[in-house]
């Protein structure tokens, strides 16, 4: 199966008083180029949430973000009541000692106070917050992984297309290589009889000609390419790490192609070796996103 190295993938995982939320996203590259940001809570984490990206990603640039969010509730905000209690007692043993009158509105003198609400989110995660951003790295990953799926078994249509449009191609060349044969032999002959009381020798003519239009012989060139054409579908048959392969391939139908292109010497030749490597580019382009 083909994997693209684009790919997108989201995860959620709630606690009773926390949202985790996983979100990565990948790009194209040569070798792993993995950016990870974590909040402090999942700081201890980092380097296995890292490892366990880098072991089943493999490839690509990948940006992750993990995300916690505290959900307002009780769990989440209390009021600090010992704190509360000693400022009630200090202001009455003040109010007591100064002979002054107690505070009609106890709760907006007391909220006045410093530190009269506390969180009880820690700044530091428990085994329970662990585990629920493994649950939701892995989720986002298995999210990712089958957009990768879905965008190869897309360029698996589009590379077979374009193998398939190249074959075509090379099809047409024959019915051009006895014309273009004929077409090298009379305008070598056309050309010396128009030179005026010039004597030479057939027969050398002849092997010089032979010589010649075996130099422009094209056979070779299109069953190498003929060969990685076949060469290039099995590989994009296979279960793996295809990406490399693919791009080694590709360079070597260019040179067939680029081979072919010089050795053509007609017009009609050159213009499908034109259209050959511009399903070529188009093949060069998108195997960059394979994995």
């Amino acid at each position: 199966m083909l994997l693209s190295m684009t790919g997108f993938g989201k995860a959620i995982v709630e606690l009773p008083n926390k949202k985790i939320t996983v979100e990565i996203k990948s790009l194209n590259s040569k070798q792993l180029d993995l950016s990870l940001r974590v909040p402090s809570l999942l700081r201890e984490k980092e380097m296995e949430m890292r490892n366990t990206i880098s072991r089943r990603l493999e490839r690509g640039k990948v940006e992750a973000t993990v995300y916690v969010e505290t959900l307002q509730g009780e769990s989440a905000l209390q009021f600090n009541m010992p704190l509360l209690q000693a400022y009630k007692q200090q202001i009455e043993e003040m109010a007591s000692s100064l002979n002054l009158p107690l505070p009609a509105d106890w709760y907006s003198l007391l909220l006045r106070f410093p530190d009269t609400m506390k969180n009880e989110s820690s700044t530091a995660g428990d085994s329970l917050d662990f585990e629920a951003a493994a649950k939701a790295l892995s989720e986002a990953i298995d999210a990712l992984m089958q957009y990768r799926a879905t965008e190869g078994a897309k360029l698996q249509e589009f590379f077979a297309q374009r193998i398939t449009n190249i074959r075509n191609l090379l099809s047409e060349v024959g019915k051009y290589e006895v014309e273009r044969v004929d077409k090298i032999r009379t305008r070598i002959t056309d050309n010396l009889a128009a030179l005026p009381q010039v004597e030479y020798d057939r027969a050398r003519l002849e092997q010089e000609m032979i010589f010649y239009i075996e130099k422009l012989d094209v056979n070779e060139e299109k069953q190498r390419l003929t060969q990685h054409l076949n060469y290039f579908m099995e590989t994009l048959a296979g279960t793996h790490g295809q990406g490399k392969k693919l791009g080694f391939i590709s360079q070597e139908m260019g040179r067939e192609i680029n081979t072919l292109g010089s050795k053509s010497n007609h017009a009609d030749m050159q213009k499908l070796v034109v259209r050959m490597k511009d399903e070529l580019e188009q093949i060069k382009e998108q195997v960059l996103n394979v994995m």
